[in-house]
């Protein structure tokens, strides 16, 4: 592995473009676009004020930055720098900002959640959406990019409308079979489109594009139920993450669960491996280092760390939550299936310095990562099957079916690990820090 040097950004707003020729950084109210491969600034530009969210359009030619305590949203195009364009949306307000998939249309949600505006930057021509939810996840757009599904709040009902992007008219409008709808997310194939009730209810239903509702899955009554969801890639699989600890795995076919995984607090399963972080400081002798040394060199006093298989039966840290606090750090909040579709990553809240592999084609468990401190990040590589993880400490970590690796970032000073994310050619890993991002490139032999 080899390593860029650091560079400044804020907010975590840090984006590649979709072709992975640029990467956008934000600091404060600059955005600097710069070349992946050179990491030379190839475009600077300035915003009117500080930047909350930053975003790629899909063709990589336009990017926007969105100022939401200003309701203002500025787009600059790569082709073009002295073209610019400002959506002001006044004093409605703004609350999230996101491109349609053709790239040409930017849409709006305003304060308190009034109404969507879909801004056009070839016509400027101006669509108004009626009745947004304030939820977790109330829009998605097809893989394709021809339609959008809104989740909508009316006459104290759920209700999903189902757009086409080309003109924005409406497709299909059906009222949904939720109690207090909390999400909703189309499958890759663009075929089905999974909604979710909110966590007092676990009731899962999946509708077909024309608004027949498909199936309903309700694993348990009278408890906290769904956490989290996640398709596969190849849409053969839903995972669904609740509150119980487990995951449930449905198929495409009659979309009844096939099996469930559970995250027991004593691993006994003898197939799994359990790879443990074991930490070890350095002795470094006094007399052997220059003043120049000590103050510069911060690798020769961080702590290094390597993985040790250990033994089964193996314990896993458990944390008791406490049941007294809103949002209990219990259950399943984060799902993620390999790019190949052969693995799946979960998170369980009560155990977080644990990351869970689990094998799709035997559905069982094939490995846990125990770490030192909470996992913060995890993330598959795009193109492999190889996962990145972070905890916020100064190391990066890789699991792929032959082991795992601990890899200390060596730049001047302390970068802790906040969270990463993948270049889309899988050769290179992009981390961030609390105000810095560090490139990590994977060599040839290790991409193999």
């Amino acid at each position: 592995m080899n390593f860029s040097e650091v560079f400044k950004q804020s907010n975590q707003l840090c984006k590649v473009s979709p072709d992975g020729k640029y990467l956008a950084t934000c600091v404060q109210y600059r955005l600097v676009v710069r070349d992946f491969n050179t990491l030379q600034i190839v475009h600077l530009y300035t915003c009117l004020d500080q930047v909350m969210h930053m975003e790629w359009s899909s063709d990589s030619l336009f990017i926007f930055c969105a100022m939401y305590k200003r309701g203002l949203v500025q787009v600059w195009s790569l082709e073009q720098p002295d073209w610019h364009c400002k959506i002001d949306e006044g004093s409605i307000g703004l609350v999230s900002s996101r491109w349609s998939p053709d790239g040409r249309h930017i849409l709006n949600t305003t304060e308190f959640n009034l109404r969507v505006t879909v801004w056009s930057l070839c016509t400027k021509s101006v669509s108004y959406i009626k009745y947004p939810k304030a939820c977790q996840k109330g829009v998605d757009f097809t893989a394709d990019g021809r339609y959008m599904a809104l989740a909508e709040r009316r006459e104290c009902k759920d209700y999903i409308s189902v757009f086409v992007c080309d003109d924005w008219h409406l497709l299909r409008h059906f009222e949904s079979e939720t109690q207090d709808l909390a999400g909703l997310e189309w499958s890759p194939n663009s075929c089905v489109l999974a909604v979710w009730d909110n966590c007092l209810e676990y009731k899962i239903l999946l509708y077909s594009l024309d608004g027949r509702l498909l199936s309903s899955y309700s694993a348990y009554e009278w408890s906290l139920g769904i956490k989290s969801v996640a398709w596969s890639p190849s849409s053969q699989f839903l995972a669904v993450g609740s509150y119980d600890e487990k995951v449930r795995i449905l198929n495409h076919i009659t979309w009844k669960k096939i099996t469930e995984f559970e995250h027991p607090a004593t691993i006994i399963n003898t197939k799994a491996v359990v790879f443990k972080e074991v930490e070890k400081r350095p002795v470094v002798g006094s007399e052997d280092l220059s003043i120049h040394q000590m103050t510069v060199d911060n690798s020769l006093f961080s702590t290094q760390s390597k993985y040790e298989i250990t033994q089964l039966p193996a314990q896993v840290p458990v944390i008791k939550p406490d049941p007294d606090r809103a949002n209990p750090k219990i259950g399943i909040s984060a799902l993620a299936f390999s790019a190949d579709n052969r693995f799946l990553a979960t998170k369980n809240d009560n155990m977080p310095q644990s990351l869970w592999v689990w094998d799709m084609q035997r559905l069982s468990l094939l490995a846990v990562l125990e770490q030192t401190a909470p996992v913060r990040c995890f993330v598959w590589d795009p193109r492999r099957p190889r996962l990145a993880l972070c905890t916020g400490n100064t190391k990066v970590y890789l699991w792929s079916p032959a082991g795992c690796v601990s890899v200390n970032v060596p730049v001047e000073g302390s970068f802790q690990v906040q969270s990463l994310f993948w270049h889309c050619s899988g050769s290179s890993l992009v981390l961030l820090s609390k105000e810095h991002i560090c490139l990590c490139y994977m060599e040839a032999e290790e991409e193999k």
